[in-house]
């Protein structure tokens, strides 16, 4: 009988913490588009630092994947209830529902910025920091207002 308890008890857990953590497609969509950025990103600034040898061809890939990326339509990757109050697993902050086109506005920032990005990342590496810089600050202008810490 105790076996049997501790099997159901065990059981159940497991099986709750499954569901738990079994997040709507719109927000694995969402995180997947920022997983693909910060890859790029990745690529991009250790290049920029000197961390790994400059590759045009490297560069201009991951540029144009920040452009590509940028060009996915956002708004049905947030639909409400899916912010950090209401579901574990996100950090988007119930403000984005509050202001979405200011959200969507600063998506449009960063998709500016890649694309400028785009037009110089095979330049060489000088090129690099002060767009990343740009893409950077476009960035945290929407993760400052609309993204829990860490």
């Amino acid at each position: 009988m105790k076996i049997t308890l501790t099997t159901l008890a065990l059981t159940t857990a497991m099986a709750t913490s499954a569901v738990a953590q079994e997040l709507p497609a719109e927000v694995k969509a969402r995180q997947g588009q920022f997983r693909i950025m910060a890859i790029n990103l990745g690529i991009l600034g250790s290049m920029a630092k000197g961390e790994t040898e400059y590759s045009a061809e490297a560069a201009q890939a991951a540029a144009d994947s920040l452009v590509g990326v940028s060009m996915v339509n956002q708004a049905p990757l947030w639909p409400a209830g899916t912010d950090a109050m209401s579901i574990d697993g996100t950090r988007a902050l119930p403000a984005i529902w509050e202001n979405l086109p200011d959200v969507l506005d600063k998506w449009s920032a960063f998709g500016t910025a890649a694309a400028e990005l785009q037009t110089v990342a095979a330049t060489g590496q000088e090129a690099l920091g002060p767009m990343l810089g740009k893409l950077g600050g476009a960035c945290k202008a929407c993760h400052d207002t609309y993204r829990e810490p860490q």
